[in-house]
C-alpha cells in the first residue's frame, strides 16, 4: 500500500472524520460562494419586518433590523474563515520560527524567546487580544494579525520542543559536519521533521481561533458592523430569545459546527501523521 493510500485510510478510519471535513467544505463552499447562496442582501434593512421567524421569503427570520438571518450567517462565514486561517498562519509562521532560533541554538537566545514566550502566556489570549483591538483598532484585517499574534506562545512552545529531540540527531550532525550553516540545517534538516505536529496543531487552532473570533465579536471587539459576524449575531440576538430564538440560535449553531468540525479533523489528521497512534483507535 503506498503511503498516501495509507494516509488516507488512517485519516477515515473514523466516519466521523469524513463527516467533519464534509462540514468544513460546506462552509468554506459557503464563504467563497456567498453572492451566490445567499437569498437577500445581507445588509439590506426591513423596518417593518424586524424579529420574524422563519418563512419561506427568511429561512431563518430576520434580526432586529429586519435583515434576512439566513444571508448573514453565510455571508459570516467569510469573516470566520478569513481570521481563523489566516490568524493561524500568522501565530504558525512566527511561532515556528521562534521555537526553531530557541530550540536549536539554546542558551541565551533560548532564555530571550522562552521569557518572551512566558510573558505571553501569563496573559489569556482572550484578554491580550481585548487589549491589542483596543489599542491598534477594529478593522478585520488588524483583527486578524491580532488574533494571530495572541495564539504565538503555543506554537512557539510545540516547536521548540519538537526541535529539543531532533537537533542532537546523526543527520544533524551530518549536516553541520558537510559544513553546512545553521540556517540550511534548520530549514532543510530539522524543520521538515518537526512539521507533522505542527500541522496538527494549527488544523485545530483554526476552530479556536474561530471561537475566539465570535467571542470578541460577542463582546462587540470583533470587526465594526455592518459586517456580518456570527459572534456579534449572538449578541444581537440573545436578548430576543423568546421572541426569536433563531435570530440567536442559527448563528450560535454555525459557530459549534464549524468548531467542532475542525477539532474532529485535527484530531483525525493527528492519527494519519503520528505513526504511534494508527491502528490505536
Amino acid at each position: 500500500m503506498s503511503d498516501t493510500k495509507r494516509f488516507f485510510k488512517a485519516l477515515f478510519k473514523r466516519k466521523i472524520v469524513a463527516v467533519a471535513l464534509v462540514v468544513i467544505i460546506f462552509f468554506l463552499l459557503c464563504a467563497v460562494a456567498s453572492p451566490l447562496i445567499a437569498t437577500h442582501d445581507p445588509y439590506e434593512q426591513d423596518l417593518f419586518n424586524i424579529l420574524k421567524g422563519p418563512s419561506a421569503e427568511h429561512w431563518l427570520g430576520t434580526d432586529n433590523l429586519g435583515r434576512d438571518v439566513y444571508s448573514r450567517i453565510i455571508y459570516g462565514s467569510r469573516i470566520a474563515f478569513t481570521v481563523g486561517i489566516f490568524a493561524v498562519i500568522i501565530s504558525g509562521v512566527l511561532g515556528t520560527a521562534l521555537g526553531l532560533a530557541a530550540g536549536y541554538f539554546g542558551g541565551w537566545v533560548d532564555s530571550v524567546i522562552s521569557r518572551l514566550v512566558e510573558a505571553m502566556m501569563a496573559i489569556p489570549p482572550i484578554v491580550l487580544a481585548l487589549a491589542l483591538v483596543a489599542i491598534f483598532g477594529r478593522s478585520l484585517p488588524m483583527l486578524t494579525v491580532v488574533m494571530g499574534v495572541s495564539s504565538v506562545p503555543a506554537f512557539a512552545r510545540m516547536m521548540r520542543g519538537q526541535v529539543l529531540t531532533v537537533r542532537d540527531l546523526d543527520y544533524v550532525a551530518a549536516s553541520r559536519i558537510r559544513g553546512n550553516s545553521n540556517f540550511v540545517t534548520m530549514v532543510k534538516h530539522i524543520l521538515p521533521n518537526c512539521l507533522s505536529p505542527m500541522i496538527i496543531v494549527m488544523t485545530q487552532s483554526i476552530g479556536g481561533t474561530i471561537l475566539a473570533e465570535a467571542g470578541l465579536s460577542f463582546l462587540g471587539a470583533g470587526v465594526l458592523p455592518p459586517a456580518a459576524s456570527w459572534g456579534a449575531m449572538v449578541s444581537d440576538g440573545y436578548t430576543h430569545l423568546s421572541r426569536c430564538p433563531s435570530f440567536a440560535l442559527s448563528p450560535g449553531v454555525a459557530v459549534i459546527l464549524l468548531v467542532l468540525a475542525f477539532n474532529i479533523f485535527g484530531d483525525g489528521l493527528r492519527d494519519a501523521l503520528d505513526p504511534r497512534l494508527r491502528g490505536s483507535r
